[in-house]
Order: C-alpha cells, then sequence, then structure tokens
C-alpha cells in the first residue's frame, strides 16, 4: 500500500491555512469498515481507500495519522493533523466546533447488540454500553436506560460479553461482523436511525480544503465511483 505524507501550508502573517501540496489525514483505525488496522500493520478500510482517491485526484500526497477517538476532535483543532475521516457523524454540535464536507457515506443505522435470548426490553431499562464521545453515547443519555462509556469500540464489545452491560449501541454495519463472526453467541435486537451521514471534517478556518475535499466527493458520487466502494465495503442499501 502506497505511503502518503501531509502537511499545510500558512498563509503570511497566519491569517488562514491554504492549501498545500500535502495533507495530513486523522482517522481511529479501530473501527471497521470504516478504517482499521490489518495484518501488515497499515491503516485499511473504506476510509482508507477513499481518502487515498481523493487526495490522488486532488493531486495531494496524504499522510495518515492515527489517534483515539477521545481526542480526535481536539487534536484537529490544534493543527495535529488536517481532516478527519473516522467513521464520524456530521451533526449540529460538531459543526460547532469544526466542519464538514458533505456525507460521502449515507446515514448508516445504528443498532443494539446482545447475547443471545436477551430480551429487546433492556434498550429501554437495561444497561447500555456505548463508545464515548459518539451520537450512540448521546441518544442512550437521554432514554431511562443506564449508560457505560468506553473510549475504544472493542471494549464495548467486551463490556456485553463479560455481562458488564445489557448490550452495546453503535453502527449496525461495525456490529454486523461481530454478530457474523459469534458462532450465534451474539445478535441485533433493534434499529434505530441517528444522526446526518458520515463526513470528512476539517478544521472552521480551512475552507479551502473543505472546499476542494468536497467538490471531488461530489464528483465521485456522480460518475459512481463511491458507490462502488460503498459496496465494496459495506452493501448496496447504502449507496446513492
Amino acid at each position: 500500500m502506497k505511503k502518503l505524507t501531509l502537511a499545510m501550508g500558512v498563509l503570511a502573517l497566519g491569517a488562514n491555512i491554504a492549501l498545500a501540496d500535502v495533507v495530513r489525514m486523522g482517522s481511529e483505525g479501530a473501527y471497521p469498515p470504516y478504517n482499521f488496522i490489518n495484518d501488515d500493520n497499515e491503516l485499511d478500510g473504506f476510509e482508507r481507500e477513499l481518502g487515498d482517491e481523493l487526495c490522488r485526484r486532488a493531486n495531494l500526497t496524504c499522510e495518515w495519522v492515527i489517534n483515539d477517538w477521545d481526542t480526535i476532535i481536539p487534536n484537529l483543532v490544534a493543527g495535529n493533523y488536517d481532516t478527519i475521516m473516522a467513521g464520524m457523524s456530521i451533526t449540529d454540535a460538531r459543526k460547532e466546533v469544526i466542519s464538514f464536507t458533505q456525507d460521502y457515506l449515507p446515514n448508516d443505522p445504528s443498532a443494539y447488540m446482545a447475547l443471545a435470548g436477551t430480551p429487546t426490553d433492556v434498550i429501554d431499562n437495561g444497561i447500555i454500553v456505548t463508545q464515548s464521545n459518539t451520537i450512540q453515547a448521546g441518544y442512550v443519555a437521554e432514554t431511562d436506560a443506564d449508560l457505560i462509556e468506553y473510549p475504544t469500540p472493542d471494549e464495548t464489545i467486551s463490556a456485553v460479553r463479560n455481562g458488564e452491560a445489557d448490550a452495546v449501541l453503535a453502527d449496525k454495519e461495525f456490529l454486523e461482523a461481530y454478530v457474523r463472526d459469534s458462532g450465534g453467541e451474539l445478535v441485533l435486537i433493534a434499529e434505530i436511525t441517528l444522526g446526518g451521514g458520515i463526513g470528512m471534517g476539517v478544521r472552521q478556518s480551512d475552507n479551502e480544503l473543505r472546499e476542494t475535499f468536497d467538490a471531488i466527493i461530489a464528483e465521485m458520487k456522480e460518475d459512481g465511483s463511491l458507490n462502488e466502494l460503498i459496496v465494496k465495503w459495506f452493501n448496496e442499501d447504502l449507496t446513492y
């Protein structure tokens, strides 16, 4: 897999950040099939492949930076990288801190996953685990269920398997792989639609960078290449 490199150029007097030849792409590397570390210890997944293609079409060189989810927005704002491609839903709350391109993946339903035999009413009054600082955590916090948050997706799955929580709420596409591989141990017990699609996050001052990638996402929607990637990594139900 071709190694990418990135950086941002700063305009005189530091007034704005200008589009440079090198862009740092921030990702979590822990949320398959969106993004994950493969057997070669490289970032892989839908967003890696899409990000590489966006950079190629923009004539940019890109370097991927792995960052924990809990600090992924603060470290973007701090300048440790220039974009976020990490399965991040576009929400009004996040728009108060960063800007987004248009969505590059339609709104994926969230789902509750539990041990087989778990009654569905646990979603209303049970113990629900989510990854921290996600739209799922915000949703559960507004219900009568008890919320437990963990910083990584793997910890949420372990909490269900270990009996620390009744169910986990996360993106359905992420959970389905665990269900398939569990041999019947884990099942999806309910679905809900949250958020407004998945987009690339950028600093609010980086309008040129956002507009560049936004235009290419629109181009890939128009020429069908984005749908091809979505089918490869997800399924036809999520295509545009």
